[in-house]
């Protein structure tokens, strides 16, 4: 991420003014380095104001500028929280007088209610709170706000000593069940006077109070540590960013001169602002554990990071940053080696490591991706790519090539030994190299190169590839506006506590937004929903694996549910003829995921057993109204989904579904609801993935390949029935899908499947395609099984240790993969029938 991103993305929105003009700054070095270069011709009202300035000078200037701006706003900022932090100190003590002079005998149950968070709100939320809100805001948060405050009282007098200590009966359902049970206990056995009730609950009511300023000023000091840290990396940054391109070394004495001896960057400003919070941190301690610092500091940690990935983090900015990641760990294994010492080396070029080797001949300097594993894979496939070109295997040179060309793509796919986007860009190349395209019109004669490659760009862009963008645009668009948010906060609001309903709520919901948004988009949002109950369910809770296990396949499942839900239904729809309708498609798999997600549900039940011992923290919905944008965005999306689902209908009008994805690509772009950002931030490389299997499939085709692979393994399979042919099939693509990624298993199996199922007696290849492609998505057996595995096992709690392992993957994703595979071949083919396929 580039750090113009950075900042905005980790500034605090109430003060993203106040930070370093980083964008601004850079502009200027830009001009600068236009003066420097620029020639000394010319008249002077062409030149630059400060063509006869030094460039030291004018962007010093600037940066002194930023810093008198930084300097006053942490001054100002520092002295506001200061005086808070006394002011909250003083409440402190006063709070501690108070309660010592009442001791209460220890309440039943008492220990379980420290469980409890309080999400902080951010500055503009917190200001807004008492005028918004109002009581109804109050009461929802009683039980959290309360979360800890179990603080021993003194009676004063002897009459109370038979009495045990009761809290207020709205707190009751923080507890846990043992701890409902024993106040329910206590409540039957004494009654309390109402001067004793009373007095407690002022204390109470002083505790929650005291417990929401400790947080909110820590969270407030934190962001104020934060941003002098922030600022001090950005002058770093462009410092270096001038130095680099005007060719100067002006970083380090500015650095030293000016901003190190600034105040809000002095070593000791920064110990005088740890001295703030660690005296916050102590009065959470008086306040709420009791004494236990270490159980206090995890406590306002956890509140610190739920603001900060509830107010600014989004579903697509962490979605680009687990792909950034993934990628740059790939390149990590694929490139980066180390030498004997454990040191990385650098070729002589400085671009690539590289690793010294030892020869009779002396010693050499190779790059380390020569030796890795993933060379050697490379190695052998173009080698097996090559005899296959070469020893005669089948009597039509064309077929003989393509047939090479298919092995060569399908394993570069499996072994993934070069980036999946990278092999598909090789087939149109190929393609027209090895002349595999014959022309329509006289079959026994190949196409020149030049027919030959307008045939094989014609199918890389077709309807289907425009229907996936528009499918990106809607996921795009609902997310942005937290529209998807919206609706699973809301829907999870609404599951209670139960362990059950809350683990069937959270599958529902994933696999909604699967349907709706991309089975790519919606574990991450899942998973920061949930977030705050998973922080609040003890270590190692079977709950908190069932529930992301859950999420996660029903993620899967969800790829199903709609023809944009994941790529390989976009295959499917380019492959069948004709392309079922919308209708057609939800009559089919609603049932199948419905069953399927269902009988997950269960088995997760069962094997997990999650409702043990287990207290939920509910979730609560966003309160705000919807906006005029978000009504918009919402009435397009319904609108476009419907036009979708009559395209049949409509086809004299619009001619396909491609072309109705147009219609959200303009308005959401044209009324600037979604930036060209956002277009760029598209995953380009599954559409270059779906364009490059789209391409092979007509090379297959064309050269005549496809039909004789189907010819011959219709011969082996014309005693079998359609029922029969179907299970083979559906089998044989969920155990393929369970080790490759499911797009690419569609793009080499599913051609193959449409023309046996056309070659049969009765022909229905649509029925064995969609069965198929369900089959796809329903390869859930290991972490690599797709996006939505890989995100489950990589989720870690706030101890740094994962919440699943491999094994519980195998126990419950391949029984799970083996379930859905009865339901389609049921339910799914009973469908299919149906609908006429």
């Amino acid at each position: 991420m580039k750090f113009s991103h950075s900042i905005q993305f980790n500034a605090v929105p109430d003060w993203s003014s106040h930070y370093i003009a980083y964008s601004n700054l850079k502009k200027l070095i830009y001009q600068l380095e236009k003066t420097v270069h620029q020639a000394s011709t010319g008249d002077g009202e062409s030149r630059p104001l400060i063509q006869n300035e030094d460039p030291e000078v004018v962007f010093g200037r600037a940066l002194d500028v930023e810093l008198e701006k930084i300097s006053s706003f942490y001054v100002l900022k520092e002295q506001e929280l200061t005086d808070e932090v006394h002011e909250l100190l003083r409440e402190v003590g006063a709070f501690e007088d108070e309660s010592g002079d009442t001791e209460a005998t220890p309440r039943p149950g008492s220990s379980q209610i420290l469980s409890g968070p309080v999400r902080p709100r951010s500055q503009s939320t917190r200001s807004r709170t008492s005028t918004d809100d109002g009581a109804d805001d109050s009461d929802e948060d009683m039980a959290d706000e309360t979360a800890g405050l179990t603080r021993p009282r003194k009676r004063r007098t002897s009459s109370n000593k038979r009495r045990s200590g009761l809290i207020n009966p709205m707190l009751a359902s923080t507890t846990d069940m043992t701890a409902s049970t024993d106040l329910t206990r206590s409540w039957r056995r004494d009654s309390m006077a109402f001067d004793d009730y009373a007095e407690q609950a002022a204390l109470y009511s002083s505790g929650i109070v005291l417990k929401k300023k400790i947080i909110n000023l820590y969270v407030q000091l934190c962001e104020l540590k934060s941003y002098v840290q922030l600022n001090r990396t950005g002058f770093s940054k462009v410092l270096k960013k001038f130095d680099k391109i005007i060719d100067r070394q002006m970083r380090a004495k500015y650095l030293e001169t000016y901003v190190d001896s600034n105040y809000p960057f002095r070593p000791e400003t920064a110990a005088a602002l740890d001295g703030e919070i660690m005296s916050i941190v102590k009065a959470y301690t008086s306040v709420v554990t009791n004494g236990d610092e270490e159980a206090a500091k995890r406590d306002l940690r956890s509140h610190l990071r739920e603001h900060v990935v509830w107010e600014r983090n989004t579903v697509w900015r962490e979605l680009i940053g687990l792909e950034r990641r993934a990628e740059a760990a790939s390149l990590g294994h694929t490139l980066l080696g180390r030498d004997g010492d454990g040191q990385k080396m650098l070729s002589e070029s400085g671009l690539l490591p590289a690793t010294k080797i030892s020869t009779p001949l002396g010693r050499f300097t190779l790059p380390t991706w020569l030796l890795s594993s993933t060379m050697l894979t490379l190695v052998l496939i173009i080698s097996l790519f090559f005899a296959l070109l070469i020893i005669p295997i089948l009597e039509k040179p064309e077929q003989q090539n393509c047939l090479a060309l298919l092995v060569l793509v399908s394993l570069l796919w499996a072994t993934e030994a070069i980036p999946l986007f990278v092999t598909s860009l090789t087939i149109p190349f190929l393609c027209v190299v090895l002349n595999v395209f014959r022309d329509a019109k006289k079959p026994h004669e190949r196409l020149g190169s030049k027919e030959a490659t307008a045939a094989v760009f014609s199918a890389m862009w077709t309807p289907v590839i425009m229907l996936l963008l528009g499918g990106f645009t809607l996921a795009a668009a609902l997310s942005k506006c937290s529209i998807d948010k919206r609706i699973a906060t809301f829907v999870l609001s609404k599951a209670g506590t139960q362990p059950r309903t809350v683990l069937i709520a959270n599958m529902g919901v994933a696999a909604v937004a699967s349907m709706l948004i991309s089975n790519v988009a919606a574990p991450v949002l899942c998973f920061g929903i949930i977030e705050p109950m998973l922080r609040n369910l003890p270590a190692g809770s079977d709950m908190s694996k069932a529930v992301i296990m859950g999420i996660a396949l029903a993620s899967n499942i969800g790829g199903m549910l709609s023809p944009i839900a994941s790529p390989q239904n976009v295959v499917a729809l380019g492959i069948m003829k004709p392309a079922p309708t919308w209708g057609q498609w939800f009559f089919i798999v609603i049932p199948v995921g419905v069953i399927s997600i269902v009988l997950i549900w269960l088995l997760l039940l069962v094997t997990f057993q999650p409702g043990k011992g287990t207290t939920i923290v509910p979730i609560r919905p966003v309160r705000d109204s919807f906006t005029g944008i978000q009504w918009f965005v919402t009435i397009v999306t319904i609108s476009t989904i419907g036009l979708w689902c009559a395209s049949h209908q409509l086809e004299s009008v619009f001619g396909d579904m491609g072309v109705i994805a147009i219609i959200p690509i303009v308005l959401f772009f044209g009324v600037g609801i979604l930036t060209k950002e956002d277009f760029n931030n598209f995953p380009w490389t599954i559409i270059i993935l779906a364009a490059g299997g789209l391409s092979l499939g007509k090379a297959v085709n064309s050269s005549g390949l496809l039909h004789t692979v189907t010819k011959a393994i219709t011969v082996e399979v014309q005693d079998f029935s359609l029922y029969g042919i179907l299970v083979v099939f559906s089998a044989l693509i969920l155990v393929i899908a369970t080790f490759i990624s499911h797009t690419v298993a569609a793009l080499i199996i599913l051609p193959l499947v449409y023309n046996v199922g056309k070659g049969l007696d009765e022909p229905h290849p649509n029925l064995l395609v969609m069965g198929g492609v369900l089959m796809c998505s329903a390869a859930m057996g290991l972490p690599t099984s797709g996006f939505p595995n890989m995100t489950a096992i990589m989720k870690e709690d706030p101890a740094g240790e994962r919440y699943l392992q491999v094994k519980h993957f195998i126990s419950r994703g391949v029984p799970s993969s083996i379930l859905t595979l009865v339901v389609v071949i049921t339910v799914g083919y009973g469908a299919m029938r149906i609908v006429g396929m």
